[in-house]
Order: C-alpha cells, then sequence, then structure tokens
C-alpha cells in the first residue's frame, strides 16, 4: 500500500500535495462536494518516494479521467490554515505544502464529469470563470484569483494562512 507524505500527531497535520491548473478558455477547472462550500484544486498527496510531476498526473488520471502533460510549475504554496470539521481536521492546527502545475488541455478530450464518491460523498467538477473565481462559492486556493490571470514564466512561491 503507498503512503502519502504526510503526518498528523498532537493536533497538528502536514501534508504534502500535488495539484493541477486546468485552464481554457477563461475558466479554470475545479472540483466541489456536498460536504463543503467551496471549490478546490483537483490533486492530492503525494505518495512516498513518488515524485510531485508523477504525482499530479496520477491524480488527474484518477479524477478527471485524463491523461495530461505538464507544462510548467506555476506556484508553490505553503498554506497554514485551522482544520474544519467536515474535512475530519477540525480541531488541528494544518500545514500543507502544494506544488500547483500548469497542465496542457485539449478541449477535444473534456474531463469525466459524472459525479463521483469518495467515501460517501459526491464529488464532481466545474468550470469556474476567472472574472467571478471565489464570488458566489467560495474557492481555494483564493490567490487563483488574481493569481491566474498574471501568470509570469517562472514559479511563484505563495504563503497564506486562512
Amino acid at each position: 500500500m503507498d503512503h502519502d507524505c504526510s503526518f498528523d500527531e498532537d493536533g497538528r497535520w502536514f501534508r504534502y500535495r500535488a495539484a493541477a491548473i486546468i485552464m481554457h478558455a477563461g475558466s479554470v477547472l475545479m472540483a466541489c462536494n456536498d460536504a463543503e462550500p467551496y471549490f478546490y484544486s483537483i490533486g492530492g498527496g503525494v505518495q512516498h518516494m513518488e515524485t510531485a510531476e508523477a504525482a499530479v498526473r496520477r491524480e488527474v488520471s484518477e479524477e478527471t479521467g485524463l491523461d495530461l502533460p505538464i507544462d510548467r510549475l506555476a506556484f508553490v504554496h505553503e498554506n497554514f490554515f485551522s482544520g474544519s470539521t467536515t474535512s475530519g481536521l477540525g480541531g488541528r492546527y494544518c500545514h500543507e505544502l502544494t506544488f500547483y502545475f500548469l497542465m496542457t488541455f485539449d478541449p477535444a478530450r473534456p474531463p469525466v464529469v459524472a459525479p463521483r464518491t469518495t467515501g460517501g460523498i459526491r464529488e464532481w467538477f466545474e468550470w469556474v470563470d476567472l472574472a467571478t473565481y471565489g464570488r458566489g462559492r467560495a474557492a481555494h486556493p483564493t490567490f487563483f484569483a488574481t493569481e491566474l490571470t498574471q501568470l509570469g514564466a517562472q514559479p511563484k512561491w505563495i504563503t497564506t494562512r486562512e
């Protein structure tokens, strides 16, 4: 069994994560589910002895059914936050390090958009317009609202405390 690079001890939770930025026509593909009131990026935990690049390709394939090539690393995000009870992290101090990769999307091969169930919770994907990102329904990471409209050529390090 493969294990994510993470730990959960003494009220502290850490996770090493890889996530995708899949954009098309001024929108970014995001996930949402019936348990959380916000959109979130497609991705997941990097497994022990797995590269971040391999992890994001695996996660995108598992979650969307697409085998997308990586264009480049766009962001390294160090996120500090308080865990929510709906996520199972209630009462924990959370620290997540995420590598966000810009992936090349082919509109002729759309993602699998049928709802999936993980642990009994229905999950689906939506194209979120960058012009209204985070309005109406919250979206994480919040920095996508500004940073995705002005992507630079070099990766950017971003630290948030939410």
